[in-house]
């Protein structure tokens, strides 16, 4: 099959066109062209690369129809955010290919409620981004329920893997934690430290990607998560990544709001962000209708992005 990826050369993109190419599809890699994949596979010298600037041709409604001009069998869209530029794209596909694959968010869920949180959980949705992704799963749920347009969602967790810093204990993507843990030095937790993240290596969101392409009868107007099988308190993150660099754990605690005014805006922000959703999403639908098998769990996916750094001199 012809298969165009959209934010192709990301996170999921690095590890999801290799799988592509091996698999025997025929590939075209759409992005803005500013950025490289975070790994090098002599796979991408098969890989038709188009350069596009989606804001820019959304704003002249034309997006859509440079991807139909592609004439794919799949589209899989990796950088949508907005139920507009859904809109715009599924509109000028309509008819035209055989499966849409969609990247949204474990953010359409807001705050945990019920743990492990399954796909069908009602939404009670926070924040902007967490909004949008879940407008555009909406939208895609009703396309192909009243029109028949081949959709699936997956909802990825936190990302991690080579190339990228990964969420840390803390809550927020500050270099400075890690150190601090490097170091052996205090580091302080929002409340008792039992919120939760649902980390996941990026190459387990690209099995994910490619189960729903083998198996599209059973995922066409459906969502799934895509994260590790658990997801891991912060205290016992934090614990497992001091004795990672050989320290002893040295934890404290403070209320989130405390904490929140010693931090930079913008980590207060990402810190907030996390510790109010807690997300503890389950796997258990991808597993029984796709066969998902994550490869690793969230440290040996953190452990890996950590390696890298480490090899970069970055950490």
């Amino acid at each position: 099959m012809h298969i165009v990826v959209l934010g192709a050369t990301g996170h999921i993109g690095t590890f999801l066109i290799p799988r592509l190419i091996e698999a025997g599809h025929s590939v075209t890699a759409v992005s803005r062209g500013k950025s490289k994949p975070y790994l090098d596979h002599p796979h991408w010298r098969l890989v038709r690369q188009v350069i596009l600037d989606r804001e820019e041709l959304e704003a002249n409604n034309t997006f859509g129809e440079a991807i139909a001009q592609e004439k794919p069998d799949v589209v899989i869209d990796l950088i949508c955010f907005t139920p507009e530029s859904a809109k715009q794209l599924c509109e000028a596909l309509q008819g035209k290919i055989q499966h849409f694959i969609s990247c949204g968010s474990i953010w359409v869920h807001g705050p945990a409620e019920v743990v492990p949180t399954t796909e069908d959980h009602p939404r009670n949705t926070i924040g902007e981004y967490g909004i949008g992704k879940a407008k555009i799963e909406a939208y895609l749920h009703k396309k192909s329920r009243e029109e028949g347009f081949p959709a699936t969602i997956i909802h990825p967790g936190h990302i991690v893997g080579p190339g990228w810093l990964p969420l840390n204990p803390q809550g927020h993507f500050n270099k400075k934690v890690w150190e601090t843990i490097k170091k052996g030095e205090a580091l302080t937790l929002a409340n008792l430290g039992l919120e939760t993240v649902n980390h996941v290596h990026a190459d387990d969101l690209a099995q994910l990607f490619m189960l729903c392409l083998e198996r599209r009868s059973v995922t066409l107007g459906e969502s799934f998560h895509g994260v590790a099988a658990k997801a891991v308190t912060l205290r016992g993150y934090a614990a497992w990544a001091y004795r990672y660099f050989g320290k002893e754990p040295h934890i404290k605690y403070s209320p989130s709001g405390e904490l929140q005014s010693k931090l930079s805006k913008e980590d207060a922000w990402f810190m907030m962000d996390h510790v109010s959703r807690s997300p503890c999403c389950s796997i258990e639908k991808a597993q029984d209708l796709l066969g998902y098998k994550p490869r690793y769990t969230s440290f040996q996916a953190i452990d890996e992005a950590l390696q890298a750094l480490i090899r970069q001199g970055a950490l």
